[in-house]
């Protein structure tokens, strides 16, 4: 079975008012649904993608009130990544990001690919990836009627970076 990518993410936040600005009004995704935890009928479940919710485009919240701000750690998500369609869309990136106020990194390129680093408002790592030497590049379906222009607008989710406890071997002494 070959993967051709992620689905969709699912993350906590620790207040969904909040999350719901920074991801529609800031990064520009739009609001595919809003319900409730299957499990916890009383948490809100956000749901963002693209214009038509494509699979790889959705980015999934559980709000937790008093959740602690995240920080680096094991056996979490410690990364986000978001496609954007090209460099250019970087260089609007940068500009929006100085807009709002959102302290972020410029100029680092990882595994090829030109990126923007920053941390969304419960401190999660996102990772704004540009697709311009993407190899393997999706049909996306930008949202049209978001407040950010469509060709800068992000496209899918990118890599994730997974954080995880590996128990060592214990090393005999002689």
């Amino acid at each position: 079975m070959e993967l051709l990518g992620l689905h969709h993410i699912s993350i906590f936040t620790e207040n969904a008012r909040r999350n719901f600005d920074f991801y529609t009004k800031v990064l520009g995704l739009r609001l595919v649904k809003k319900t409730v935890n299957q499990d916890d009928p009383y948490t809100y479940h956000l749901y963002y993608g693209d214009e038509i919710g494509s699979p790889g485009s959705a980015v999934t919240f559980f709000e937790v009130p008093n959740m602690v701000k995240n920080r680096p750690g094991r056996n979490q998500i410690s990364a986000l990544s978001l496609r954007v369609p090209n460099d250019a869309a970087l260089d609007y990136w940068d500009k929006r990001l100085d807009e709002f106020e959102v302290f972020h990194s410029l100029g680092e390129k990882q595994f090829g690919r030109k990126i923007i680093r920053f941390k969304d408002v419960d401190g999660l790592t996102i990772h704004l990836v540009s697709d311009e030497e993407n190899e393997r590049k999706e049909a996306a379906h930008p949202f049209k009627d978001g407040p950010v222009p469509i060709e800068y607008a992000i496209i899918g989710l990118g890599p994730v970076r997974i954080s995880v406890f590996k128990k060592r071997k214990k090393r005999m002494r002689c």
